[in-house]
C-alpha cells in the first residue's frame, strides 16, 4: 500500500527533509511541495497508524488544510454541532459551536494527511531518526542531507533534543489517557473537576455509535500512573467502559522552545503548540506545520528567522491571551464564571470555544461578563 514506505536506505539530498508525518509533518510537507521543494518526509512507523489524541477536528484544522489544497479530510465523519461543558463547581453550559467540529480518529486522519503528502510529491520513507547534524547541509542519520530539516516528530523529539531544548518540566507538561467507548451521545461533552486541577474528561462522538473518551491533568510533581487516570475517567463519566485504551503527553505551549535555529525548525508537539486552555493541538500541528514548510521552501538563509516571524504574526497574539487563560483558570472558581457567562451569551461562549479550539483572542466583552459571575458568586460580608 502507499503507507509501507521503504526502509532505512541512503536516499541522497533533498530541498526539505521533514521528521515526522503526523499532521505537523504532513502539513509541512504539503506546503513545502506546493512551494516546489523537492521533500522527504520521514516516519518510524507505517501508516495507516493509531495515534493517542481526542481526535477532536475543529473548523479551524479544517481551514489552514483548505488552504494547502486538501479536502474531503473528514469525509465519512458527521459533523458534531454542539459542546456541553460541565465547570468543576457543577455549573454547566450547552449551546451550539460557533462552526461544527469533526471527531475522526488519528489512525484515519493522519492516514489521509499522509496521502495527500504523497499525492503533492512528497517521497515517503519509514525511519526512525536518532542523529542530526549541522554542516554545510543537515544530515539525518547516514539516510540523507537537506537544506532544511522540520522536526515534526511529536512529544519525545529527537529533532528537539538535538537543539538542545529539554522536555517540557511539570506543570507545562499534561498527561491524558483515552480509548474508544459505546455512547449515543451527539454532542462534544466536557466534564472539568476542582481536584487535581487543571483536569478534565471527555467524549467526543464519532458518529458511529461509538464516541472517544478519555481524561488527562496537568502533572504537577508525581507520575500519573494509568490506573489512577482510568479511576479519574470513570469517576467524571462513569460506565463508559473504553476499550484501546493508550496515555500520551501533552507539552503546552506556555513553556515553548524557540522556533527554529539556522536550518532546523520544529513544528506542532515539538515546538509544545498544545493550547494550554483546552489540550487542543491539530489546529496548532496543521498551521505550525503549513508555515515550517512554506518558509523551508525559501531556503536554507534564514529560514528559522522566516519561521519565526511567520509563527508570530500568526499566533504571536493569540498565544498570549491562551497562556493568559491558563493562568487566570488556575483558580476553578474562574472556570465555573466563565461556564456561566457562557450560558447566558452566546457572544462569550463564541468566544471562549474559538479561544480553546483556534486562534481566538480575549475581548472586553468577554472579560466582563466573566468577571461580573465571579463578583456575584462570592458571598457577601456581614
Amino acid at each position: 500500500m502507499w503507507g509501507r514506505a521503504p526502509h532505512d536506505q541512503g536516499v541522497g539530498h533533498f530541498d526539505v527533509a521533514v521528521v515526522g508525518a503526523g499532521p505537523a509533518g504532513a502539513a509541512a510537507a504539503i506546503a513545502a511541495r506546493r512551494a516546489g521543494a523537492s521533500v522527504l518526509l520521514l516516519d518510524r512507523a507505517d501508516f495507516p497508524r493509531d495515534k493517542p489524541c481526542g481526535d477532536g477536528i475543529a473548523a479551524e484544522a479544517l481551514d489552514v488544510l483548505a488552504g494547502l489544497g486538501v479536502t474531503g479530510i473528514t469525509d465519512g465523519y458527521p459533523p458534531v454541532a454542539r459542546l456541553r461543558l460541565v465547570g468543576p463547581g457543577g455549573s454547566a453550559v450547552a449551546r451550539p459551536l460557533p462552526r461544527p467540529a469533526h471527531t475522526v480518529p488519528r489512525r484515519v486522519f493522519d492516514a489521509r494527511l499522509v496521502a495527500a503528502a504523497v499525492a503533492a510529491g512528497a517521497e515517503l520513507r519509514r525511519h526512525t531518526v536518532r542523529s542530526v547534524h549541522t554542516r554545510r547541509a543537515v544530515h539525518l542519520d547516514d539516510l540523507c542531507t537537506a537544506d532544511v530539516v522540520i522536526g515534526a516528530d511529536g512529544a519525545n523529539s529527537t529533532v528537539r533534543r538535538a537543539l538542545g531544548h529539554p522536555a517540557n518540566p511539570d506543570g507545562h507538561l499534561a498527561v491524558a489517557i483515552r480509548g474508544y467507548a459505546r455512547s449515543d451521545n451527539t454532542e462534544q461533552h466536557i466534564v472539568t473537576t476542582s481536584a487535581r486541577w487543571p483536569a478534565y474528561a471527555w467524549s467526543f462522538p464519532i458518529g458511529d455509535g461509538t464516541a472517544n473518551v478519555g481524561y488527562g491533568e496537568v502533572r504537577r510533581g508525581r507520575a500519573l500512573s494509568r490506573a489512577y487516570l482510568l479511576e479519574r475517567l470513570d469517576h467524571l463519566l462513569p460506565g463508559s467502559e473504553p476499550g484501546g485504551l493508550r496515555a500520551h503527553h501533552l507539552p503546552l505551549s506556555t513553556r515553548r522552545p524557540p522556533p527554529g535555529r539556522d536550518r532546523v525548525l520544529l513544528a506542532g508537539d515539538a515546538l509544545s503548540l498544545i493550547n494550554p486552555f483546552t489540550g487542543e493541538g491539530i489546529f496548532y500541528a496543521v498551521l505550525s506545520g503549513a508555515l515550517a514548510g512554506a518558509a523551508a521552501a525559501g531556503g536554507p538563509e534564514r529560514a528559522a528567522a522566516r519561521y519565526a516571524a511567520a509563527l508570530h504574526r500568526r499566533l504571536g497574539r493569540h498565544l498570549r491571551h491562551s497562556g493568559l487563560a491558563a493562568r487566570l483558570t488556575q483558580r476553578p472558581a474562574v472556570v465555573d464564571a466563565a461556564v456561566r457567562a457562557a450560558r447566558s451569551d452566546q457572544a462569550v461562549f463564541d468566544r471562549m470555544v474559538a479561544l480553546g479550539l483556534g486562534d481566538g483572542v480575549f475581548d472586553l466583552r468577554t472579560i466582563g461578563r466573566i468577571a461580573g459571575e465571579l463578583t456575584r458568586s462570592r458571598p457577601v460580608g456581614p
